[in-house]
């Protein structure tokens, strides 16, 4: 950033609270304070916000590459699935096991994994995630049976699971205060565009390649682009904050100039404070500490909204493909039987699986644009009862045949994602990575997603059996019960942190 004027060639910095513009070494200030400091030019004209760096943007770039291929395997794997059972002759069982293997390994990745962060550091899990996620992709392409597929597909999940507190971390710990929303959210919105490109991806591969075997190749070809990911991950700052925490200060303010390198240099001279003094006990980090007076409502604020938030989200995930199916797909597979209909078929369903993937990107956009006006329990609130209002509008399709029918189900799954990317989808996310406060921020966080995922988890194998016992509109009106509830836990237990010092948090 070039900051010059007609009576000034340089600038000065500003920083929060009073504190001094001049930068000089006798300043001792927190590691979010230097974050956040903008500058100032001599005439007193202050730069409304802290520009970002190269290395900065760096950081966002790969924690948001993480959550594309997290959108990209997950929903490509919807379209795999019809040409993994017919190439190994799954059963509906095998069939329901394939589709919690990847979700019970988010599940265990995010709470065994994801805790690692507040051990070895934020760098070296953000690369060890990425690495296991290449390895257990590459195997996944060669599965020779059944029994190794499910085990590379839960593999997979291990990875993406370890990214959920990891990501979120690398970012809201080495970016401004004021644009900490947008820009995690911005990060996460990658996971609908890979949702949106791995439906695509699955669609042209069967193009090029209308085979049983196809779905393998739609697994390989995300290896190459985890590779760069993955080599550029060994190139970041590792966490300050992180550092700090650790009692590691010069690290910490070597790692801190690294970040804020930018022309012309501001802050000058970078002099941190460790948060504990010398000799005094360090915070323990470890699981039973959430559980603890002092943090029991972060991680009660942070877990049950979530869990409540992927139990509608992965029913109706699962129950959309049946509408498509029926929709789209089975008319062309009874004109065309055997392994071309079941092509075909599953390309029509993809075709209307995009056009549904669209409203994931339109709301998770909106996300992106509110949170950091709004503030993240007020869409977290609204789109909780907004999901409510489009799951209750497609429960009313039983009242009508036809087009209609479809209409109204289509209709209301719409309004369903928008509402949930906007709400509950990105603010669960965003909120569980900055209520805790940095000694246990990883495996807070890490635990938030792990009982989010217990939701999806149950719903992958109870949805399916609700569904032929309850029907179809019985079975909506209980997760427009669920919505509602999680309107009112977020609200009850609100915690808001829009604007937050990450280093404020938890004193």
């Amino acid at each position: 950033m070039r900051t010059e004027t007609s009576d000034s060639a340089h600038s000065h910095a500003t920083r929060p609270h009073g504190q001094s513009l001049h930068g000089t070494p006798e300043d001792v200030q927190r590691v979010q304070d230097y974050i956040d400091e903008t500058p100032i030019w001599r005439d007193g004209t202050v730069v409304p916000a802290a520009p970002m760096t190269a290395m900065q943007w760096r950081i966002w770039s790969l924690a948001a590459a993480g959550k594309f291929f997290e959108g990209l395997v997950v929903f490509m794997t919807g379209v795999a699935l019809p040409l993994m059972g017919a190439e190994f002759g799954m059963t509906p069982l095998q069939h329901g096991l394939v589709s919690a293997a990847t979700l019970f390994g988010i599940l265990v990745g995010a709470l065994a994994l994801g805790g690692l962060a507040d051990q070895f550091g934020r760098k070296p899990m953000f690369v060890f995630e990425m690495a296991l996620f290449i390895l257990f992709l590459g195997l996944l392409a060669a599965a020779p049976n059944f029994s190794w597929m499910l085990i590379f597909l839960f593999g997979i999940g291990l990875a993406l699971g370890c990214d959920y507190p990891t990501a979120h971390l690398v970012i809201s710990e080495s970016i401004p205060s004021s644009s900490r929303g947008r820009l995690v959210l911005g990060a996460f919105s990658f996971q609908a565009l890979g949702a949106l490109s791995g439906t695509a991806v699955g669609y042209l591969v069967l193009v090029f390649d209308p085979t049983l075997s196809a779905w393998r190749l739609m697994y390989a070809v995300a290896i190459v682009p985890a590779l760069i990911v993955l080599a550029g991950r060994f190139f970041i700052t590792e966490s300050s904050h992180w550092l700090l925490a650790k009692g590691r200060v010069p690290e910490a303010e070597h790692n801190l100039k690294r970040l804020l390198t930018r022309q012309p240099r501001y802050p000058k001279h970078i002099r941190l404070k460790g948060l504990h003094e010398p000799g005094l006990a360090r915070p323990e980090s470890h699981l039973l500490v959430l559980f603890r007076r002092k943090n029991l409502r972060a991680t009660l604020f942070a877990s049950l909204p979530w869990f409540l938030q992927d139990l509608g989200t992965y029913g109706i995930g699962i129950f959309t493909p049946t509408i498509l199916a029926a929709a789209l797909g089975a008319d062309t597979s009874i004109r065309m039987p055997g392994v071309a209909g079941l092509i075909a078929g599953d390309m029509r369903a993809a075709q209307g699986a995009a056009f549904i993937d669209i409203l994931l990107i339109v709301g998770m956009v909106a996300a992106v644009m509110l949170a950091d006006k709004v503030g993240r329990v007020l869409l977290q609130v609204f789109g909780f009862l907004g999901c409510a209002a489009g799951l209750l509008l497609a429960s009313f399709h039983d009242a009508f045949t036809g087009p209609a029918q479809i209409a109204l189900i289509y209709a209301g799954f719409m309004l369903f994602n928008f509402m949930c990317n906007m709400g509950p989808n990105a603010q669960t996310y965003l909120l569980a990575g900055e209520v805790f406060p940095t000694h246990i921020r990883g495996i807070g966080a890490g635990f938030a997603a792990a009982f989010g995922k217990v939701g999806a988890v149950l719903t992958a194998f109870l949805f399916p059996i609700l569904l032929s016992t309850l029907g179809t509109s019985n079975l909506l009106y209980m997760l427009v019960a669920t919505s509602f509830l999680g309107a009112l836990i977020t609200w009850l237990l609100r915690i808001e942190t829009k604007g937050r010092r990450l280093d404020d948090v938890g004193l």
